[in-house]
């Protein structure tokens, strides 16, 4: 069976609901460590949230439009 890692919202700070204003990858893409996978927008600045491991996008959990918070699940990955 494999190895299925859900990936989180890190640390954004004391910001909440922040919205997703870019989404990078979608299910069945191939993603390497850094990889860009969402970009949000608080209302200081934007940023990139990137990929702490690799593997295959199985699912995707968020879009563009979306509010997340930190540990808000953005995908799986196997």
């Amino acid at each position: 069976m494999a190895n299925i890692i859900e990936i989180k919202v890190p640390d954004i700070g004391e910001f909440a609901d922040v919205d997703v204003i870019e989404v990078h990858v979608k299910a069945g893409d191939e993603i390497a460590v850094e990889d860009s996978l969402i970009t949000i927008e608080t209302e200081k600045a934007a940023m990139d949230v990137p990929a702490p491991a690799a593997g295959r996008v199985e699912d995707m959990f968020i879009a563009e439009g979306d509010k997340v918070s930190e540990g808000t699940v953005i995908l799986k990955l196997v």
